[in-house]
């Protein structure tokens, strides 16, 4: 089925429940937390109030944000109060106005200070600008408009031949390596063992596959900088957002593989032993606390192309499948996936959130605070929360995962991830390995009276009818008659060819709330989101993204 698209990932209004951080285990146990277990926005922004806010509690204009943010270093330049305020100020500001504006702000402080005869506070200013090179380098490199502004106030304090102030601002340093490096902890690449290995993995074992995994996730996990956090609140989509889109990515190209790796086997009782497998990995990635990864795997083996595979999943142990129900259940999007949060919440050192559950909370506490509140005072308890919740995700980058990985296997993980399979070629795949031997569509079955399986050219068309045109070569064969196979391709054609054209194929499509790992079926995508995540035929339920 085709996909129904949207530009935005959340409508622009207010919700409630966007985050809970309750405390639990993959069986849910019962919480001492004094919060409730699906607190609305106004108690989680209460209980995440790191800081007081003092005669900001009400909120400020941005002029007095910015003097407050000068106004913390002494004539030294040293910090003479805490930095929470400048680092929520320069972090969050885009949100208000955009870097170039603020640095604007900035120049006209320094020109009324200059025009007031107050060397030191234009010192001051200086010192500020300096800390904000300094720390957010980046945003000098990438913002083009930000530097022409620099470049604007360097000419300024050159003009007036202060010398220690040209120094502060000096920004050619930005390049230097010791400012660009990363200063996240690396994770371990091993290079020294050489082994032989297979495109298939039957090689490694469930514990070194998933380690191999994390090892990739983080990778792609702590790419994702403060700024990327905030051009998604800004967009409201990952869209021109390469690392998130890339993660987004790796998440969906680990689903796919794993569907590829299960239908890759001939028989049954081989595929079985294989979905086994990855069973036995999904209960390592909860051991290493990488709920991403482990809701791409379940996601996979929950995927239609897997499930309608009755003869593989009579060769499953009834434990197998247990421990399957008991990881869907962990990642259900149920009651705003509270399994899920109970058990992030608990988890302490290493672990990778599951992205899109936190985007989606980032974009309701976004949603649901105004930016300004009377007198047009900006809204500092938003910031501040906003702040807190984006510098948990990123503060995760710090913590390495507890492993070792092994570079030529990277290395053929990746290529094999980046393998692409079309939604069609899976099914078809799928079906190839199990043919549907039992029962019709009902939409053949209604002309397949005989039950032999085949219907004539002559009734395929009554069925073809519904459609203005043909839409691919029916009765490959050259028997005269069609197949079920054959239909079946043929409408899971024509509806994605309806879907794309924007053409009225008759189907009602409803929101829908899917409680388990569910992937589109026409674009294969992982349906991100904590309800409603896309829109489902009422007559034949194929999931499809928003």
């Amino acid at each position: 089925m085709g996909t129904l698209g949207k530009a935005r990932e959340a409508p622009r209004k207010p919700s409630h429940g966007c985050r809970a951080a309750p405390k639990g285990r993959l069986e849910a146990k019962p919480t001492s937390s004094p919060l409730p277990s699906h607190p609305g926005l106004a108690q989680i922004t209460q209980f995440r109030m790191m800081v007081p806010l003092g005669h900001f509690a009400k909120g400020a204009s941005l002029d007095d944000l910015i003097d407050s943010c000068v106004q913390s270093f002494d004539a030294d330049g040293n910090l003479c109060r805490s930095n929470h305020l400048l680092q929520v100020m320069l972090t969050m500001h885009r949100i208000l106005i955009s870097s170039a504006e603020l640095l604007q702000k900035v120049i006209t402080l320094y020109k009324d200070a200059l025009a007031k005869n107050s060397p030191g506070l234009c010192l001051k200013i200086c010192y500020f600008v300096r800390y904000w090179i300094t720390e957010f380098w980046i945003m000098f490199k990438m913002d083009t408009s930000l530097a022409s502004t620099m470049e604007e106030f360097q000419e300024l304090v050159k003009a007036n031949g202060e010398e220690l102030h040209c120094r502060l601002i000096d920004t050619t340093q930005i390049n230097a390596r010791d400012w660009s490096r990363k200063l996240t902890q690396r994770i371990k690449s091993n290079t020294s063992k050489k082994r032989k290995v297979s495109l298939l993995f039957d090689h490694l074992e469930p514990e070194e596959l998933s380690e191999h995994l994390t090892y990739l996730e983080f990778k792609s996990f702590r790419r994702i900088s403060f700024s990327d956090y905030q051009n998604y609140l800004v967009n409201s989509c990952v869209k021109e957002n390469p690392t998130m889109e890339r993660s987004i990515a790796l998440c969906n190209g680990i689903s796919q593989w794993v569907q590829l790796m299960v239908l890759s086997r001939p028989t049954p009782q081989l595929r079985a032993e294989v979905f086994i497998k990855f069973i036995q990995v999904a209960q390592k990635l909860h051991q290493l606390q990488n709920f991403n990864t482990l809701m791409a795997v379940i996601g996979g083996l929950c995927h239609s192309s897997i499930s309608r595979l009755k003869e593989t999943s009579s060769h499953v142990p009834h434990e197998i499948n247990k421990v399957l129900g008991e990881m869907t259940e962990l990642l259900s999007s149920c009651r705003n996936y509270d399994n899920y949060r109970r058990a992030y919440g608990e988890c302490t050192h290493f672990k990778i959130p599951i992205l899109g559950v936190h985007l989606k909370d980032l974009i309701s506490l976004y949603e649901a605070m105004p930016d300004y509140l009377e007198e047009g005072k900006v809204n500092v308890h938003k910031l501040l929360a906003l702040y807190n919740h984006i510098n948990e995700l990123v503060q995760l980058q710090e913590v390495a995962p507890p492993l070792e990985a092994n570079k030529d296997l990277v290395h053929l993980l990746t290529l094999s991830l980046d393998l692409y399979y079309t939604e069609d070629e899976i099914y078809e795949l799928s079906y190839a390995r199990e043919p549907r031997n039992h029962k019709a569509p009902s939409v053949f079955k209604n002309y397949d009276h005989d039950q032999d399986g085949y219907i004539s050219q002559e009734e395929f068309e009554k069925i073809a009818a519904s459609f203005p045109f043909s839409f691919c070569v029916m009765d490959k064969d050259r028997e005269g008659l069609i197949s079920r196979d054959e239909i079946t391709a043929y409408f899971m054609r024509a509806s994605s060819i309806y879907s794309k054209l924007g053409l009225g194929f008759p189907h009602s499509f409803q929101e829908t709330t899917y409680l388990k790992p569910t992937f589109c079926d026409n674009c294969a995508g992982f349906l991100w989101g904590v309800i409603k995540q896309g829109y489902r035929c009422k007559g034949n339920k194929y999931p499809e993204s928003k």
